[in-house]
């Protein structure tokens, strides 16, 4: 008797609006960040011309549900993929941990991680999924009829601007649900808001030259801020010398790091290479109190990615393949797998952390002998919470027009 063929879709969407250095020995720690820089690695080769934004947490948050339900070599493929096992009670505790130490709004940044499996009626889970679902992050279940394509993608979407509480309930296109074996579709977002723990002062924000890779010298909106930060200055193995700046927000408890070349004839990419568990770390733990000039462009990055391009590439490959992907974790009563992989990420930088509106005001800034970190030409950063080592968010900036 043949099995009947049902497609899992998954979903993994997230929303940044934004305005110390810890010890990197735990191994945990070392995992989580190992999955974020090569997940990063990966999609940053496919384009490496464009701007980039990708919230590595809420991509593991969907993976690590969808390894509770998986079996065989789709449970190994996830597993060293992810670098933990959702069937190993020491390491449920330290997401848990994590998951509880991102959403804690309690010292000043505000950050929500949510799930949501969509599940067609009908449909039987198995009883100890839905038990280990309920756990995993606030997630929860709805029932959704995928025989009516548009008014699941409504429903999805509208679940997605709740959740991100950004109003927008057309963000999400989906070219498949048309199809009769979608199933079950699992949805996870991340919401961070918070402004800087130093605010940068709007009116000293002014059009100042930005250079692109290719070149190009653009007149950006450039925030100014005179400040004591953590910053460093480093050599990659093959000799590129970095300039590394930690911009805390409100409360210390996540910063921002921007990594920016200190020679303008290196491009990006070849930073890019550099970022692993051992660099970044080294890089972050050895940061020290300057005060200095800073300037960084104001910019917004949205980003709209199909993770089967990139996840392949890090040995997940199976959960895409109808005759070798092992969901009966989830449900007995139907081979599920995953016909599609879909990443949807947003972050906004202003003055304050939060959308700033009006007239840029044009000062003459004083000079000074204090160093300066100007951020005019094409760099990384990376948004990470300090006592979990969590990446958040990471991405770059090409074009801050764009």
């Amino acid at each position: 008797m043949l099995s009947l063929s049902i497609s899992t879709l998954l979903l993994s969407l997230c929303s940044l609006n934004v305005g110390g250095c810890e010890n990197y020995d735990d191994p945990k720690k070392n995992l989580r960040t190992e999955f974020a820089l090569a997940l990063y690695q990966r999609l940053a080769e496919l384009d490496n011309r464009t701007n980039l934004v990708i919230s590595p947490a809420s991509i593991s948050l969907s993976l690590g549900l969808l390894q509770l339900g998986a079996q065989g070599n789709t449970f190994a493929q996830l597993k060293n993929a992810l670098g933990y096992s959702t069937h190993d009670q020491g390491a449920l505790d330290s997401l848990h941990t994590v998951y509880q130490e991102v959403t804690n709004s309690s010292q000043g940044p505000i950050a929500q991680l949510a799930c949501v499996l969509f599940v067609q009626a009908g449909l039987l889970l198995s009883p100890q999924f839905v038990q280990h679902a309920a756990l995993w992050a606030n997630t929860t279940l709805r029932q959704a009829n995928f025989s009516e394509p548009n008014r699941t993608t409504a429903q999805i979407n509208e679940w997605i601007a709740t959740s991100l509480g950004d109003g927008e309930t057309n963000g999400l296109s989906l070219e498949t649900t048309d199809s009769p074996l979608h199933q079950v579709a699992v949805v996870s977002t991340m919401h961070f808001k918070s402004t800087w723990q130093r605010k940068f002062i709007f009116t000293n924000t002014q059009p100042l030259s930005f250079t692109t890779a290719e070149g190009l010298i653009l007149k950006v909106p450039t925030m100014y801020l005179r400040n004591e930060v953590n910053y460093g200055e480093f050599l990659t193995d093959s000799l590129e010398r970095i300039s590394v700046v930690e911009l805390p927000y409100l409360g210390e408890t996540i910063s921002m790091f921007v990594v920016l070349p200190s020679d303008r004839r290196t491009s990006l990419a070849q930073i890019e290479t550099h970022l692993s568990t051992r660099s970044f770390p080294l890089w972050s733990n050895n940061l020290r109190r300057t005060k200095m000039d800073i300037f960084l462009p104001r910019f917004r990055i949205q980003k709209h990615l199909d993770l089967k391009m990139v996840l392949p590439a890090l040995g997940i490959t199976d959960m895409f393949d109808p005759t070798q992907a092992d969901f009966k974790g989830i449900s007995e009563q139907a081979s599920l797998y995953i016909s599609e992989a879909i990443h949807k990420a947003k972050i906004e930088v202003t003055e304050d952390g939060t959308s700033a509106s009006g007239t840029t005001a044009m000062v003459l800034l004083k000079r000074s002998r204090a160093p300066v970190f100007k951020a005019d030409r094409p760099f990384h950063f990376l948004l990470r919470q300090a006592s979990t080592g969590s990446i958040l968010f990471i991405g770059r900036l090409m074009n801050p027009t764009e």
